[in-house]
């Protein structure tokens, strides 16, 4: 039985930076995108005969802004993918193999005004089957702030255009805690979306990234650091989020997204439960049979060496078991329906309680911590102030 993988391929390119992004991401010549395109397909296509003991899972095509690429871009890059690997229920066409077993899930990330019928339309046909698009607020001062180049109107276009070209798996991204924003526009954002019945839902609240021209503005030092919401105003923006989402079917399933059931991201929850992944494209990271690494976050170097891929990997990092039980407690609790004990035993030779039954004790006390017999999961509290719980298991 062929193990399992997951992919993430890496488009550095968008329209315009956005004002809080501190991403591998900006804005290229239309030579630039072309040349990124033949040497990511070159990358693919050095892995053939190199993996066949995996079976791809899920892809998702993530940047930057995958939909500032022409169509056809995508097309060669999906059929490089399937030339390559492979995938689940796929075959080196990116044809079905059996009409009704579950397919690889395959997401592309698009960005309002930058998406067409001719794009949405190429990417169903090579097999794509989930867009997550990155709407963050229906509130056009706000968008405009945030540096966006699409108008809340121009993402309803979009979005329909999407629909009726039959994208039936959809995620929208929105953030909460921005500068000037209220309860009452967060609140806005979230009665408009549920209205418009995605999928799936991916809400977070707003990070100042170090190097950004958010952190300039609205930083510990900016000039406009009062206009960020308060902690009491942030703390009820997430709670609203909870309540007003779980109303309109949609459950928590991880710390910042929702889903309608059997939507769930299985990309994301492959990260959680730490599926070996590959990350293909300048910067990309990966986990793969307990290494950790990350590709050149070097344009230039990328396309140089981007048919021997050992080149391009950094920050190599071997796991020792102490390393891989950490990740495993804090990437999986996580998930709200938090991890498996039966299955740490199996990966580590060892009940979980050896490990860490003092700090699961002390956790479970202070209601930050829900236990059964076959689980343990961070309870709502946890939930709320989980990185200071995922610290507890640090060894």
């Amino acid at each position: 039985m062929k193990k399992e993988l997951e992919l993430y391929l890496h488009i550095p390119f968008c329209e315009r930076k956005c004002a809080y992004c501190d991403f591998l991401s900006g804005p290229a010549k239309e030579s630039d995108k072309e040349q990124y395109v033949d040497a990511l397909i070159k990358e693919i296509k050095s892995y053939a005969g190199k993996m066949d003991a995996y079976e791809i899972s899920t892809i998702f095509i993530g940047g930057g802004t995958p939909s500032s690429l022409e169509a056809v871009a995508i097309v060669r890059i999906m059929e490089a993918v399937y030339q390559t690997f492979q995938l689940r229920n796929r075959d080196r066409f990116g044809k079905k193999i059996e009409e009704h077993a579950k397919d690889a899930e395959i997401t592309i990330e698009c960005n309002p005004g930058t998406i067409t019928r001719e794009k949405a339309d190429a990417y169903l046909a090579c097999g794509i089957n989930r867009m997550s698009m990155g709407l963050q607020s229906t509130v056009n001062e706000e968008l405009k702030m945030l540096g966006r180049i699409h108008t809340y109107e121009e993402f309803l276009h979009n979005y329909q255009l999407v629909r009726d070209a039959g994208f039936v798996n959809v995620n929208l991204d929105l953030m909460s805690a921005l500068p000037g924003q209220t309860i009452k526009t967060w609140e806005e954002t979230l009665e408009k979306v549920l209205a418009l019945k995605p999928e799936h839902i991916s809400a977070y609240s707003l990070i100042i990234e170090e190097g950004t021209p958010f952190e300039r503005e609205y930083g510990e030092d900016g000039p406009k650091r009062d206009l960020i919401p308060d902690e009491d105003t942030d703390r009820a923006m997430y709670e609203l989020t909870k309540v007003k989402l779980e109303e309109a079917g949609y459950y928590r399933y991880e710390i910042s997204n929702y889903a309608k059931p059997g939507y769930e991201c299985e990309h994301n929850i492959g990260y959680w439960k730490r599926v070996d992944y590959l990350g293909l494209g300048v910067g990309a990271s990966s986990l793969l049979e307990k290494e950790r690494f990350h590709n050149t976050n070097d344009r230039d170097v990328y396309i140089r060496n981007c048919e021997n891929p050992e080149q391009l990997r950094e920050d190599v990092e071997r796991l020792d078991r102490k390393d891989e039980m950490e990740e495993f407690m804090f990437l999986g609790l996580r998930l709200c329906k938090g991890i498996n004990k039966a299955e740490f035993a199996k990966q580590f030779g060892c009940s979980i309680e050896e490990i860490y039954g003092p700090v699961i004790q002390k956790l479970i006390s202070e209601s930050l911590l829900h236990e059964t017999q076959e689980n343990l999961s961070l309870t709502p509290h946890g939930l709320d102030i989980s990185n200071a719980v995922f610290a507890e298991f640090l060894l």
